[in-house]
């Protein structure tokens, strides 16, 4: 129905203003659109609603107009997704620059046994992830979920460090890591 350049929803060419007027009371009102309730709503005859409606095609053009509605939302949508993820990745960057700094200030020497393996941890769980692996599977025993590697003495946990070094190595060099 739509004429050349002229979308559907808009005026059709032999289309006087009153039924385009009406036409665009049905189109705004909706899913819940009816004839009878343009024509309570502009206080005119069902009758000259249902006519008009047929005469220029309301519902085609109604459903195009949906139709083109749903995509530019659609649209909208992807475009604000696109743009959090910009933002996020900004603002993620800053983070990490920040993070980068202050880790470059510390001296390793004075972190505790477990502080070192939490940073181990993190950091290779960053890694894997970044090359699009899975999380690193750990066993149970290896975690510090119960505070194991915090409850060990300075001696022991430099022991337990050199045991998961050896077994990070032994990975490692079997591509199993």
């Amino acid at each position: 129905m739509a004429d050349s350049g002229v979308e559907s929803w808009e005026r059709q060419s032999g289309e006087s203003v009153q039924p385009f007027e009406a036409f665009v009371v049905y189109r705004a009102l909706g899913a819940a659109r009816s004839v009878t309730k343009v024509a309570r709503e502009l206080h005119k005859s069902r009758t000259l609603m249902g006519r008009w409606s047929r005469s220029f095609a309301w519902v085609t053009r109604v459903a195009a107009y949906d139709r083109e509605q749903d995509r530019m939302f659609l649209a909208e949508q992807a475009q604000a997704q696109r743009d959090v993820a910009r933002r996020h990745a900004k603002l993620a960057q800053a983070v990490q620059g920040k993070a980068v700094a202050r880790l470059q200030m510390l001296d390793p020497r004075e972190l505790s046994p477990s502080e070192l393996l939490r940073y181990i941890q993190v950091a290779s769980e960053i890694e894997r992830r970044a090359v699009g692996e899975g999380p690193l599977a750990v066993a149970v025993e290896d975690q510090d979920a119960g505070g194991e590697v915090a409850a060990l003495s300075d001696e022991e946990g430099r022991a337990r460090m050199e045991q998961l070094r050896r077994e990070l190595e032994r990975r490692l060099s079997e591509g199993t890591a």
